[in-house]
Order: structure tokens, then C-alpha cells, then sequence
């Protein structure tokens, strides 16, 4: 039987078609990945996309949405109603069909490490992959948003879980973990 998580990365643009297309192409270029939704706000200025597949397949498209928003996304420059913290603002994990919480998180793990590792992106893990629970809730990781990360990821309590402990201007920093489909994201 097969194991299907779903993602839903949240990306820092929500206004400019273009990039949210470049995105979307690097997300579906992997085979074996469904893109279910898109959906650009642009008030918030921000895009969350929703993809479900296999557990390495949808960790290899969120990589390369994660790869291509990095690129593409200046946060110097980004303004917007939402609280963020990077291009890639959040990407949780949801067990869908087949797979366990727990397994969902070690993939979600995986996806940190290798963002932190190959991209050199601070990433944050949340809810269900964060051991450490005083920091696993998105609202008290993201708290100080990316105008105060630059000096928040410098204190000794808020180190990365994988990735470098500065944080890189033009893309800030991610949060990735797992979660319930129904668990709703709190807004600080």
C-alpha cells in the first residue's frame, strides 16, 4: 500500500504570477507529485500551495520549491499582512494514507536537514518533529518575524535545528515539521 503525505509550503509572494509560477513548475517537475492547490493572496502576500505523493517525492519537490523561492524571493523587500520569516515562511508535513505521525516527522526531518545542509537555509523544525515543545508551536518560532530573526537566531535557545545560525538577508529562515490535517496554524 502506499504511503502519501501532503505538503503545504507557504511561500513569501503572493502578488507576482510569474515566480509563483516558477515555483509551482520546480514543485511539479518531480514525478510522482500532485499539485492540489494554488493559492496566491495578495494582501498577505503570500502563496500556500498544497502537493501530496509519496513521502521522498514530495520531500524532493518541496526541496526544489524551497531551492527556487530562495532564489527568486528578495526579503529585504518583502512587505505583507501575514507574519514570515523567510521565502519559504512554513512547510508541514500531514500523514495522509498509510503512514505514521512519527514517520511523517522523520521525513520532515529529512527535508530540514537538506535544506539546511545543501541550501544553507536556518530551518526551524515545528509541532510534531520538534523534540524540544517550548519551541515547537509556528507562533513562538516565529515570533520577532524577519525583522527581528537577524538577531533572534543569534541567542544560544534559538539556534537552528539544521542550517547555518545566521540568518541570510535575502532569504530568511524556514520552519518544517509535521502536523494533524486538522491542526490549524495560529497566527501570533
Amino acid at each position: 500500500m502506499k504511503q502519501l503525505i501532503e505538503c503545504v509550503p507557504n511561500f513569501s509572494e503572493g502578488n507576482d504570477l510569474n515566480i509563483i509560477k516558477q515555483i509551482t513548475d520546480a514543485i511539479e517537475s518531480v514525478e510522482g507529485v500532485k499539485l492540489l492547490n494554488v493559492d496566491p493572496g495578495k494582501a498577505t502576500n503570500r502563496t500556500v500551495v498544497t502537493l501530496v505523493g509519496e513521502p521522498q517525492a514530495v520531500v524532493d519537490a518541496a526541496f526544489k520549491g524551497i531551492a527556487k523561492a530562495a532564489e527568486l524571493i528578495d526579503m529585504t523587500k518583502h512587505k505583507g499582512e501575514h507574519p514570515r520569516m523567510g521565502a519559504t515562511d512554513v512547510c508541514p508535513f500531514i500523514p495522509v494514507a498509510n503512514i505514521s505521525m512519527e514517520e511523517t516527522a522523520m521525513w520532515s526531518k529529512k527535508l530540514g536537514e537538506r535544506v539546511g545542509k545543501e541550501l544553507g537555509i536556518p530551518v526551524y523544525l515545528y509541532e510534531e518533529a520538534q523534540p524540544n515543545k517550548s519551541r515547537s508551536n509556528l507562533s513562538i518560532i516565529r515570533a520577532g518575524e524577519y525583522e527581528g530573526f537577524a538577531k533572534k537566531i543569534k541567542q544560544v535557545e534559538w539556534k537552528p535545528d539544521f542550517g547555518p545560525a545566521e540568518l541570510p538577508l535575502k532569504h530568511g529562515a524556514t520552519v518544517i515539521g509535521a502536523r494533524d490535517f486538522n491542526c490549524i496554524q495560529r497566527k501570533p
